[in-house]
Parts: structure tokens; C-alpha cells; sequence
């Protein structure tokens, strides 16, 4: 049986209705860029996290890179992030010249490793980048109090992991901004890019607004160089009717996990691991297997879904060979990268469809 890794058509042809009369809403008033859709969607993204700011962006990267300039980050500082990421989240650090610092991971979560966390501190760190990999949110109540104990500001990658919570708060609540990305294959995604900064800072916020707006808070006075980062109407459209499901999404991608986990019931494979307190919200489903490429040509050649998110580190990568940091540097990391597969995973998945992927994958190992 063929399953897509996301299908975004059976998604749709759900909403049709709400979807098509949203965008040609938008159409319809020619009101295509900071309009009343944007502000609506940063109001409504605002109340489900209960913080006071949203601020609605070009992209997740955009929301990465805006919040470092926002949060005072310069060149030659150092932010401490993990190297099992996309490259994004080290990519926004080094566009303002700071230099990303990675820290390795715990095999379970495969999340940042908090205990290793303090010794990566220096005179130099002046903000920690943590990701809420897949869907698992990190343990950020043990990482706030390390980032209070030394004055240093706290951005979450929440990319992956709208709607997901640790101990009753959302993702992207804990640090001083959280920041989101609206990849169409994201949990809550446009049908484009887009992304968003949320806050209870107003000082925060307003420096957002004025980056993403080419350094603009009033109409064509500019304060300082900014950017071209606006979320369109369009998508803030698609994104409102979108945002109406996404707990219904969630608890479905939830679901899905649970019978992945019932069929892989066999030696050999390790399926994700939720934290005590956390709420994963499994934008992916990862599995970690011993001859992971061997099972992956298997199931290439079946035509089976599947993807490795991600073969190289971060830190192994030619981008930055300039912190030289070699093979064996992080060792978790590394030997994650190479058993690491992530199977087909979304809202509308049925039983029959999980059980076919998962007979294959067990098919493959024997």
C-alpha cells in the first residue's frame, strides 16, 4: 500500500469549503498584505498560547532571525542550540554574525540535553535556542532556571511543534519569545511559507514589528535597516480556518502515534519516547533502528514513505567547518543521525494505512 509521508489534498478536501471561502474573501477586498486577516490571526495565535503579542511573519526562519535582533543579539555572541535541527534555527544565529554553540542531545527526545547545558555557558552566550524536536518540547522548566541563574535570554523553536505542551504551557510560552514556522507540512501549515514571533514583552514585539517592516513603525519613517517579512493576507486566511483544527489535529497525530506504537511492538525498534509532563505533538514519527540504511533502501525499493530527518549534524556540516568540530565530538547526536527514520505521519492516517507501513518496516529488518 502506498501512504504519502503528509497528504495535504485529503486535508483540504475536508475544509474546501471554509478554505475557498477564506481566500476568496481575501480576493474579493484586495487587501492582500497587513491586513485584517494578518492582525486577526496574530490576535487569535496570541489567545490559544494566552501571551499578549503575536507578530505574524514571512517565514519560521524569518521568526528565528528577527527574534535574535530583537533580543539585542550581536555579532561575535555565542547562542547555545542543539546540532539535531534543521539548519535554520543555526542558520538565523549566524546571519547576525553570533556563533551558534552546540550542545548534544538525549537519545530519547532527542532534544537539546539540558544537564550539558552550563558547562557550554561562557562570558561570551548571550541567549540559549532550544527546539522542541517532532513535536517533544524540551524541559524547559530545568533550562529557565539555568538561563535565569545567568542572565541569558531564551528563544524557543517551537517549528515543529504548535499546540505542543510541557506541564500544561505551550510550546513557546516559557522563553521571552517563541517562534513558529507555517511550512505547509507543519502541524498548523499555509499553503506557502510563513512564520510568527509570540511574546508578553511588549518592548519585544514592537522591535518585530519594526524589523519585519523594514525597520518601520510609522509609514515611511524608518528607524532602522529592517526586512520584507510579512505574513500575506492569503495565507493569514488559510491559517485562521486552519488554527480552528489544530487541536483536533493534534489529538489525531497523537492517535496515530499510539498505533505505530502497537505495531512496532518487536526487538529492535525504538519508538518515540514522550517525557513525563510533556504533550507531543509528532509533527513527525521517528523510529530509531540498527541498519537504518539497509531498511531504508528496503523500503525505497517497496516504494514505502520515509525520511531521515537529519543525516548530518549540524556541526558535521561543510556550512560550518569553521568551529571545527569533528566526528566524535558529539557522539549522541551522531549516532542518532544514523538510526534515526521518520515515517508517514498526519491527521488523517487510518489503521490499515499505519499497519502496512509498519509490517513493511518490519519486513524490511528481517
Amino acid at each position: 500500500m502506498s501512504v504519502p509521508m503528509v497528504d495535504l489534498k485529503i486535508q483540504y478536501e475536508s475544509i474546501k469549503d471554509e478554505i475557498n471561502s477564506a481566500v476568496l474573501s481575501v480576493i474579493k477586498s484586495t487587501h492582500f498584505i497587513l491586513g485584517p486577516q494578518g492582525k486577526g490571526f496574530e490576535e487569535e495565535v496570541a489567545a490559544y498560547h494566552g501571551v499578549k503579542h503575536a507578530v505574524a511573519l514571512a517565514s519560521g526562519t524569518d521568526a528565528l532571525h528577527l527574534a535574535l535582533l530583537a533580543a539585542g543579539i550581536k555579532r561575535g555572541d555565542e547562542v547555545i542550540t542543539t546540532p539535531f535541527t534543521f539548519i535554520a534555527t543555526a542558520e538565523a544565529v549566524s546571519y547576525i554574525g553570533a556563533v551558534p554553540i552546540f550542545v548534544d542531545i538525549r537519545s530519547d527526545t532527542f532534544n537539546m540535553d539540558i544537564a550539558k547545558v552550563e558547562a557550554a555557558i561562557t562570558r561570551k552566550t548571550k541567549a540559549i535556542l532550544p527546539v522542541h524536536l517532532y513535536g517533544q518540547p524540551v524541559e524547559m522548566d530545568a533550562l529557565m532556571q539555568i538561563a535565569k541563574k545567568h542572565g541569558i535570554r531564551v528563544i524557543e523553536d517551537c517549528a515543529q511543534s504548535f499546540g505542543a505542551e510541557f506541564r500544561g504551557r505551550k510550546a513557546g510560552t516559557f522563553g521571552d519569545m517563541g517562534c513558529f514556522s507555517f511550512f505547509p507540512s507543519k502541524n498548523l501549515g499555509a499553503y506557502g511559507d510563513g512564520g510568527m514571533v509570540i511574546t508578553d514583552d511588549a518592548e519585544l514585539a514592537e522591535r518585530v514589528l519594526s524589523l519585519r517592516n523594514h525597520g518601520s513603525r510609522k509609514r515611511y519613517y524608518h528607524d532602522e535597516i529592517g526586512f520584507n517579512s510579512r505574513l500575506d493576507e492569503v495565507q493569514a486566511a488559510i491559517l485562521r480556518v486552519k488554527l480552528k483544527h489544530i487541536d483536533d489535529y493534534n489529538v489525531k497525530r497523537r492517535v496515530n502515534a499510539m498505533l505505530y506504537n502497537k505495531y512496532f511492538l518487536a526487538p529492535g525498534i525504538q519508538t518515540p519516547s514522550e517525557m513525563r509532563g510533556a504533550k507531543h505533538v509528532y509533527h513527525q514519527y521517528t523510529i530509531r533502528i540498527n541498519d537504518r540504511d539497509k531498511v531504508k533502501k528496503a523500503l525505497d525499493a517497496a516504494k514505502v514513505s520515509n525520511m531521515i530527518y537529519y543525516p548530518v549534524p549540524l556541526h558535521l556540516q561543510a556550512a560550518y567547518r569553521c568551529l571545527n568540530m569533528k566526528p566524535g565530538s558529539l557522539p549522541v547526536t551522531e549516532r542518532a543521525a544514523d538510526e534515526v527514520l521518520s515515517l508517514p505521519m498526519y491527521p488523517e492516517l487510518n489503521e490499515e494505512q499505519i499497519k502496512s507501513v509498519a509490517d513493511a518496516v518490519k519486513k524490511a529488518m528481517a
